[in-house]
Formats: structure tokens, C-alpha cells, sequence
């Protein structure tokens, strides 16, 4: 199939993924919302009427592949194929994860910092937090990534917080359930000054997110929450992933807290 069918955005684009960049590394370097990036590629996909990275890099080597017999077709195939793109990401990402933890030995910096990572590039967001909970004193922003410096400030000022119930997190701490925000502009707690969602929305420059709680067992330990600077909800699947990378977390600090306990016990 002729590369030539592509535009010159979207044979940037086509280039950056076939060697390996991921979308939020293409949306960077272009200027773009990684949904952006998918949706170029899925129009890539279909132009060049291929279903695997392998191909898409042949095609722009000049290499000639098998084309599909229709249209239609065609673009099933594409959707697909990215798909399960996407799915082999999220495994590969996911089995790195684990890794980390296991070598980690209680370096919690290190598996966190990496979660993170891994949960703002796969699930779109640009920025996300990771809070520590006391019952008495409240939620403490401990990992910050991509957070900009106005509302990293923010919270750095306050140390630990206490929420309003009608808050995310506030909900979250009530339910020990995922709040998924569709857009934090568009609430009742928005419009009635609350701190929180003040210096979300206009020092953070969300609009969209989700916090999901992070148990150990049925004792609320932190939560883990992703933003959006666009008005983009979560939809079920992404959450189901933040979910994962909150549930690692939580892993991850309770297994901190073990070898601290035990070095402390043997000292």
C-alpha cells in the first residue's frame, strides 16, 4: 500500500509509533492529546489498510504488504489491531511494574515514581498524585508527577488535608470506592468555592478525573488519582487500569512498610 495516501502529520506520526514511541511520547513532541495521536493512527491504520505495527513499519520502509479485500474490513482489522496494541502495552507495562516491586526491597520512591509513569502514559493523563491517608489528619499528597507547580504548591502548603464530603476524594473516603470525575467545573462543589476543587480546577487545570482508593484489606491506606487538563472522562476500561495501578500501589507501600518494620525489629 502507498505511504504516499498519508498526510504529513500523519506520516510523523506513523514514523514516531513505528519506532516505538508510545502516544504520549508522540503528543509531546507534536503538540497533541495522545486521544489525538490514537485517532491519526486508527485513520493510519485504515488508509494503509494494515493491522499490525510490524506492517505499518514495512509500509513506510517500502516493503509491500497484503492488502485487505474491503473497506469495511479493513477498518474492523485496524481497530482491532490497535486494540490489542494497546492491551500488549498494558501487559507489558504492568509485568514491568511487578518487577520493580520485587526488586524494590522497600524502596518505595522507586516503585511509585514508576507507577505513576506507567499509569499517566497509559491511561492519557497528565498528571497524577498518589496520597497517603490518616484517619485523624487527613490525605497527603506524597507522590506528585507532571503536576504543575501552582497546585503542587498547593498542596505542599497544607502538609496533610481534610476534604469536604462532597469532594472526590471526599467521597471516596466515605464509599472506599472509584469517583470518577466526568468534568470538576460541571459540580455543585465547584461553584460553591470548595478549596480542593478550586485548586484543582484552576491551579491544576483539570478538567477531567478519577481517584481510586488504595485498601490494604479493608483499611483505606491512600488514594491514587489521574488528571485530565481536557474535558475527556475516563471511560470504564481506563479506570479499570487506573484501578490496577492503585491496587500495586498499595501493594507496594504495605510491603514498604513490612521491611521497614523488620530492619527495625532486627536492629
Amino acid at each position: 500500500m502507498d505511504k504516499n495516501r498519508l498526510s504529513t502529520r500523519e506520516t510523523e506520526i506513523a514514523r514516531a509509533y513505528a519506532d516505538g514511541q508510545s502516544y504520549k511520547g508522540i503528543a509531546d513532541a507534536l503538540g497533541l492529546a495522545p486521544s489525538t495521536v490514537r485517532t491519526h493512527l486508527s485513520a493510519i491504520y485504515k488508509k494503509l489498510e494494515i493491522s499490525s505495527k510490524l506492517e505499518l513499519f514495512k509500509v513506510l520502509d517500502g516493503v509491500p504488504t497484503l492488502s485487505q479485500q474491503e473497506t469495511d474490513q479493513a477498518a474492523i482489522i485496524s481497530e482491532l489491531a490497535l486494540n490489542l496494541e494497546e492491551s500488549l502495552s498494558r501487559e507489558k507495562a504492568l509485568a514491568e511494574v511487578l518487577g520493580i516491586i520485587s526488586r524494590s526491597e522497600g524502596r518505595i520512591d522507586e516503585v511509585i515514581e514508576a507507577l505513576l509513569g506507567y499509569a499517566l502514559e497509559l491511561c492519557d493523563a497528565e498528571f497524577g498524585l498518589l496520597l497517603t491517608y490518616n484517619r485523624d489528619a487527613g490525605f497527603a499528597a506524597r507522590f506528585m508527577k507532571g503536576i504543575p507547580q501552582a497546585f503542587q504548591d498547593w498542596w505542599e502548603a497544607r502538609g496533610s488535608y481534610k476534604p469536604s464530603p462532597q469532594t472526590a476524594i471526599g467521597r471516596l473516603e466515605d464509599s472506599l470506592d472509584v469517583v470518577n470525575i466526568p468534568d470538576v467545573r460541571a459540580e455543585p462543589v465547584f461553584r460553591n468555592n470548595d478549596p480542593l476543587r478550586h485548586a484543582t480546577a484552576s491551579l491544576g487545570g483539570a478538567r477531567s478525573f478519577t481517584a481510586i482508593p488504595m485498601l490494604a484489606g479493608k483499611r483505606l491506606i491512600g488514594a491514587f488519582t489521574i488528571y485530565r487538563q481536557q474535558l475527556r472522562p475516563f471511560d470504564e476500561r481506563t479506570v479499570q487500569l487506573a484501578r490496577c495501578f492503585a491496587d500495586q500501589s498499595a501493594i507496594a507501600i504495605e510491603n514498604a512498610r513490612l521491611v521497614s518494620a523488620l530492619r527495625s525489629k532486627n536492629n
